[in-house]
């Protein structure tokens, strides 16, 4: 399945899913194998942390903190996980691919609220401002990124100036907007074993 882990290049005929959609080796064409309700559930849960960028703890602990909360825990664990600083800079245009916002944010090329933060999984609430640093505007990966950022929609939980490199998140991010394949009810199901 295209997880749109290599940025721009799943958007082209070059992607690796477009080329050749079976697993690589001699047998991968001719191999089907049939997954449990736990295969799928995993294999759900593992696609989810793949995209995101997160290790099996911080993936529990965003979890924890979704069935907490009020509402449908599918959902919340989807707007936690979209809430992420390395994932708004992602949707704000800024980085290509979300390893890259990740790295940007972890080199401190971004502000909060005009608060240096260098924690990628720092969580953005609603009214909060996220900008490029002064000194990072003229860096090539973000200049690269804003100029490829038109090809990308951008959910309208953000408010994005391109002109001074900043966003703000409005609302909270509506699971509808998130574009990414992915079936979190299979996770909660999978966690509640």
């Amino acid at each position: 399945m295209k997880l749109f882990l290599k940025g721009d290049r799943c958007y082209t005929e070059k992607c690796a899913i477009e080329r050749r959609a079976y697993a690589p080796g001699q047998h991968g064409a001719g191999r089907r194998n049939k997954l449990s309700d736990y295969g799928q559930q995993l294999r759900e849960k593992q696609k989810i942390k793949r995209i995101y960028g997160l290790g099996e703890r911080q993936f529990r602990r965003f979890f924890a903190e979704a069935s907490r909360q009020r509402g449908v825990t599918g959902e919340r664990l989807v707007q936690l996980l979209e809430q992420r600083l390395d994932n708004v800079v992602f949707r704000a245009g800024f980085a290509r691919t979300r390893i890259e916002a990740r790295q940007l944010v972890l080199h401190g090329h971004f502000r909060v609220n005009g608060k240096k933060v260098t924690i990628p999984s720092f969580v953005v609430k609603p009214g909060m401002e996220v900008a490029v640093r002064e000194k990072s505007k003229k860096i090539v990966p973000i200049m690269a990124a804003v100029e490829a950022a038109d090809r990308r929609p951008t959910p309208s939980a953000l408010e994005v100036d391109r002109t001074s490199l900043s966003a703000r998140l409005i609302t909270l991010p509506d699971r509808t907007e998130v574009t990414i394949p992915m079936n979190e009810q299979m996770v909660v199901e999978l966690y509640s074993r």
